[in-house]
């Protein structure tokens, strides 16, 4: 068994529409001898939505994903910046409330589950950043990409609430930038990269929410980016999938490749294009792959 190791929980959006990401996980972790073990009885967290129907049925979902991992003996790492908040925000309030978990256990107990708040949530950022270490993955790198200016861009559920997240300072994060970093790219500064890219927003006001995206890469361009580099499947669909949107509602070309953060640190361990699914990107980093 690997030295790290980990109840995996991609998220549905990585399992059906940014399948990339999933997959460039998996083969990265399996380069860095990180153990991804499958949840396979996992149900989804409920993205949030289900908490404003029944907050009590959303504690009771991720309580059960929870408990799974407990019995594996492990803490849970995600790629979805959404599963990560909604699961950190259900565990703060299992873990800060005895009764509310008593109860809970209660209603997951009819499957034969039970949950002692002995879990941690974690993302593939995190992961990197604390648990393998950045030093450690200096030393794995093959290709530095120091050819490259990468924008990073957190996602609103990578900071916030940051009294259940509790990694990254939410208006001065550090582990993104510290990332690229390690890999040998040029950090870009740039005033969005904490800043939300307009998902949700796109589901009650579309045009708010192309100008929020086109806002965002074209901060990162004005500032010298030739990419950006996101942990969040939702960030990477809407920076993605809706930059020509962005376009011609801005009326400028902006042609940013955005990766997502298991990309990135791919390229640096050698990875080519086809294992990276750079193809199911909408913009293509085609461009910016010469260095390599």
């Amino acid at each position: 068994m690997a030295e790290l190791n980990y109840a995996y929980y991609p998220g549905c959006a990585s399992q059906a529409i940014t399948k990339e990401s999933n997959e460039t996980t998996r083969r990265v972790s399996e380069l860095l001898d990180i153990g991804l073990h499958d949840m396979p009885r996992a149900n989804c967290c409920g993205a949030g939505l289900i908490t404003d129907y029944s907050y009590e049925l959303s504690l009771a979902l991720n309580a059960r994903i929870f408990a799974q991992a407990e019995a594996m003996g492990m803490d849970i790492m995600t790629i979805c910046s959404t599963c990560l908040m909604v699961m950190n925000t259900a565990n703060r309030d299992l873990k800060n409330d005895p009764a509310l978990l008593k109860e809970i256990n209660k209603i997951i107990g009819d499957v034969g589950l039970k949950y002692s708040g002995g879990v941690n949530i974690k993302q593939l950022l995190w992961v990197l950043a604390e648990d393998y270490g950045l030093e450690r993955l200096k030393k794995k790198i093959k290709k530095p990409i120091n050819w490259l200016k990468v924008a990073p861009f957190y996602g609103c559920h990578s900071l916030r609430p940051s009294d259940a997240l509790g990694f990254d300072d939410p208006e001065k994060p550090w582990s993104l930038e510290a990332t690229i970093s390690a890999l040998g790219g040029e950090v870009v500064e740039y005033g969005g990269k904490t800043k939300c890219c307009g998902f949700q927003v796109d589901l009650v006001a579309e045009d708010t929410a192309v100008e929020m995206t086109g806002t965002r890469l074209l901060d990162a361009k004005a500032n010298g980016a030739d990419c950006m580099v996101t942990p969040c499947p939702f960030c990477h669909i809407n920076l993605d999938n809706y930059q020509g949107m962005a376009e011609k509602k801005l009326s400028q070309k902006i042609s940013m490749p955005v990766f997502h953060l298991s990309q990135l640190v791919g390229l640096a361990l050698g990875l080519d294009a086809d294992q990276l699914g750079l193809g199911r990107h909408l913009v293509s980093p085609e461009g910016i792959l010469k260095g390599t």
